[in-house]
């Protein structure tokens, strides 16, 4: 058994932080379903950028589109579903199996939504109907804004995959946002049967830090805030205030680890996947990193529900002058104007895409 199969049967779900055409249409990933126990899948704009403009796999869909009158942004929700929902249909069995739990592909509401919460809860609704399968989760960041979008799409029954968060405190305001929905749904006499996921991205503490710290504190940032929202995610699982929605069919809002792809030449390229292992939680991988840790990953100690050393940790980097708490909000601001420009270049490679089968874009 492979570590990726090991990691599984831990009880964390692998999914792929990658999707292309070729990448499903080749049985690419139905081999990494069954040879690296992936059950899930994420995307972004900047996959989704890199899928369009590095190759021709979109380029007639993309000039067809145009000629029936769609504008770029509508061409672009066009190939990504279809290309999700075919991937949508390779985890339709996990995601029975899990009754809900498992086996989900994510699309992302154009980024230049994330301070807008009501064209948010507009535009989910409207690409959850489009896609038209039920194991889709509509992306919302997890900004103040975001957060009143994904409480009131989880009411609506919309199942959420809360992005870009990077504290114990921001993970917490998405679980409160997901269980004020639910509890509206309560209220309503509605089905509480409405999963969601929250993504803790790692990495980027790191990055961010990379030149800030002593060699002995480097790359040790992204892992500790991972293990104190760890600790706060298993408290939540034991509230009285969560207890009482389980009690009423309610799945976890389960936590994900996003951003666990090594950056630094310094530390194994498995270096994140092993840290991060963790019952009842899911690790979204890059591709290249699944590859590493299928070859040669270990899995070894379980994170543990107590934090471990991370409070420590963290008092350590603070005294060293990093001001955990405000990187925290930079990194998730910054992290959604990064989106934004991958958004935009997107929508430029698109436009090139059309103007070359067309003539010049809407």
């Amino acid at each position: 058994m492979n570590a990726a199969k090991r990691l599984h049967s831990s009880g964390q779900s692998l999914w792929l932080d990658n999707i292309t055409r070729s990448l499903v249409a080749s049985g690419g990933l139905a081999r990494y379903i069954a040879d690296a126990a992936v059950t899930g899948l994420t995307s972004n704009p900047s996959i989704f950028d890199k899928a369009i403009s590095d190759g021709h796999d979109y380029d007639l869909q993309a000039g067809e589109l145009a000629h029936r009158g769609m504008d770029r942004e509508s061409v672009f929700f066009a190939m990504a579903i279809d290309d999700l929902r075919a991937a949508a249909a390779l985890f339709k069995r996990v995601w029975e199996a899990s009754s809900g739990l498992d086996g989900w592909v994510s699309l992302e509401v154009s980024p230049r939504l994330a301070y807008d919460a009501e064209r948010s809860i507009s535009a989910a609704v409207a690409l959850h109907e489009q896609a038209g399968v039920p194991n889709l989760l509509i992306k919302v960041p997890g900004t103040s804004e975001g957060l009143r979008a994904i409480e009131e799409l989880t009411f609506r029954g919309i199942s959420v995959n809360v992005t870009l968060l990077f504290s114990s405190d921001q993970y917490l305001g998405a679980a409160d946002a997901y269980q004020k929905g639910l509890e509206r749904r309560s209220v309503a006499g509605l089905n509480l049967r409405v999963p969601s996921v929250a993504s803790l991205f790692v990495s980027r503490w790191d990055r961010a830090t990379a030149s800030k710290l002593p060699s002995d504190l480097r790359d040790e940032l992204g892992i500790a805030v991972a293990k104190q929202t760890y600790r706060s995610y298993r408290a939540m699982l034991g509230s009285a205030r969560w207890l009482a929605l389980e009690a009423q069919g309610a799945l976890p809002q389960r936590l994900l680890f996003a951003s666990t792809g090594t950056k630094e030449s310094t530390r194994p390229d498995t270096y994140y996947v092993e840290a991060l292992a963790a019952p009842d939680t899911i690790d979204t991988i890059p591709q290249a990193t699944l590859d590493a840790f299928v070859d040669h990953g270990t899995v070894g100690a379980l994170l543990s529900t107590d934090g471990g050393d991370a409070d420590e940790m963290i008092v350590r980097i603070g005294a060293a002058g990093i001001d955990v708490p405000g990187l925290a909000a930079t990194l998730q601001t910054a992290g959604a104007a990064a989106f934004v420009e991958s958004w935009d270049h997107l929508l430029q490679s698109i436009d090139s895409k059309i103007a070359a089968h067309t003539g010049p874009a809407r």
